[in-house]
C-alpha cells in the first residue's frame, strides 16, 4: 500500500472545503471549514433550470473549483492542476502525488463512489486521496459520507471519467504552501468584498440576490413543474439542507465564517453582515421545510409562503452584502 504519512483524515460538512482542509493541514495550515469557505469567497446563489433538467435546482455556492482557485490566490498557495482525457494518465497524475508524499484533490461524479448511499449524479464532487493499493483508493470525503473512506480503483476511474454537468476532465490538484505564508486574517476583507460585489452585481437575473428574488416568484409554480411532486420537491429541499451544504444552502457556513471574523476584526459593517446572515440562515431552513411540506401534501399555499420568504431573503442578503461591501471603503 502506498500512503501519505501523518495525514489528518478529518471529514467536515462540504466536499470541496473538506478536501482543501486535508491538503492544507498537511502543509501545516489548519483553518476552520467556515474560514476556508469564506476566504474562498464561496457563497453565491443560482436558480438553475433548463429544458433538459427534470426539475429546477437551487445552488448556494460558486461553481465547482472556483472556491479552490480563489483560496489559492488569496493565500499565495501553489496550485498545481492536472487535467487529461486519458484515464491512464489521470491515474498516473494522482498516484504520483501520493507516492511523493502529498495528498491530492480529485473532482469526480459521486454517483460511482461505492460508499455513497444516495446514488445521484453530481459531477462537481471533490475528495482528497491519500493512499492506494492494488484494489482500492483511500479517500477523505465529508463527515456525512464517512470521513476516511475507500472505494475500488475501478469505481474511482468511472467517477473521474464521467461527463455531464459540472464535470472536469479527470481533474486532480495539489496545494503547496509558501515558506512565508500571508496572514489569513489579512485576506478576510478582500475575500468578503469580492464575494459581496459578485452577489450584488450578477450578470444575469438567475444569480445573486436577483436569483433569489426570481426563485421567490417561480417556486410558487413548482407543483405544476413536475409529475411527481412527492419525490421532486422533498429532494430539492434535501439538497438545500443535507447535500454537503452545511445546512441552509451554505448560509450556515457563511454565518459562521462571519462570526469568526468578528472575533478578529472590529467592524460594525461586519457585525451587521453577521446578524443578517444569521437571520437568513434560519429563513433558508424554513424555505426548505415549506418546500418539503408542499411536496408531501400537495398544498400550493406552502409554496406561496416559501415564495414570500424567498423575496424577504433576497432583500436581507442584499442588505447584508451591501454592509459587507463597505469593508472595502
Amino acid at each position: 500500500m502506498t500512503k501519505v504519512r501523518d495525514i489528518d483524515a478529518r471529514g467536515t460538512q462540504h466536499c470541496e472545503t473538506t478536501a482543501l482542509g486535508v491538503l492544507l493541514r498537511h502543509e501545516g495550515l489548519d483553518l476552520s471549514e467556515p474560514m476556508l469557505f469564506g476566504l474562498g469567497s464561496g457563497l453565491s446563489f443560482i436558480y438553475w433550470d433548463s429544458k433538459n433538467m427534470g426539475f429546477p435546482f437551487l445552488g448556494g455556492r460558486v461553481k465547482p473549483f472556483e472556491l479552490t482557485r480563489n483560496l489559492a490566490t488569496r493565500l499565495r498557495l501553489e496550485l498545481l492542476v492536472e487535467e487529461t482525457t486519458s484515464p491512464r494518465r489521470a491515474w498516473e497524475n494522482a498516484a504520483a502525488a501520493v507516492a511523493a508524499g502529498q495528498p491530492v484533490g480529485l473532482q469526480l461524479d459521486s454517483y460511482y463512489l461505492e460508499y455513497f448511499a444516495s446514488k445521484v449524479h453530481f459531477g462537481g464532487h471533490v475528495v482528497a486521496m491519500y493512499g492506494y493499493d492494488d484494489h482500492d483508493a483511500y479517500l477523505v470525503d465529508t463527515d456525512q459520507q464517512g470521513g476516511a473512506v475507500s472505494t475500488s480503483l475501478t469505481s474511482l476511474a468511472r467517477a473521474r471519467a464521467a461527463r455531464g454537468p459540472m464535470t472536469a476532465k479527470h481533474r486532480s490538484f495539489t496545494l503547496t504552501a509558501p515558506k512565508s505564508l500571508p496572514s489569513p486574517q489579512g485576506q478576510i476583507i478582500p475575500a468578503i468584498t469580492a464575494c459581496a460585489d459578485a452577489f450584488l452585481n450578477p450578470p444575469i437575473a438567475n444569480l445573486g440576490h436577483r436569483g433569489i428574488e426570481k426563485a421567490g416568484k417561480l417556486v410558487r409554480t413548482w407543483l405544476q413543474r413536475t409529475e411527481n411532486p412527492q419525490r421532486d420537491l422533498p429532494r430539492a429541499a434535501l439538497l438545500m439542507e443535507k447535500a454537503g451544504t452545511g445546512g441552509a444552502l451554505f448560509r450556515n457556513l457563511y454565518r459562521d465564517f462571519l462570526a469568526e471574523c468578528t472575533q478578529l476584526l472590529d467592524s460594525s459593517h461586519l457585525r451587521t453582515g453577521h446578524r443578517l446572515y444569521a437571520e437568513a440562515a434560519s429563513l433558508w431552513t424554513e424555505v426548505a421545510a415549506l418546500i418539503t411540506e408542499a411536496g408531501e401534501s400537495g398544498d400550493a399555499q406552502c409554496l406561496a409562503r416559501a415564495g414570500i420568504v424567498l423575496c424577504d431573503l433576497s432583500r436581507i442578503e442584499r442588505e447584508a452584502m451591501q454592509a459587507l461591501n463597505c469593508l472595502g471603503s
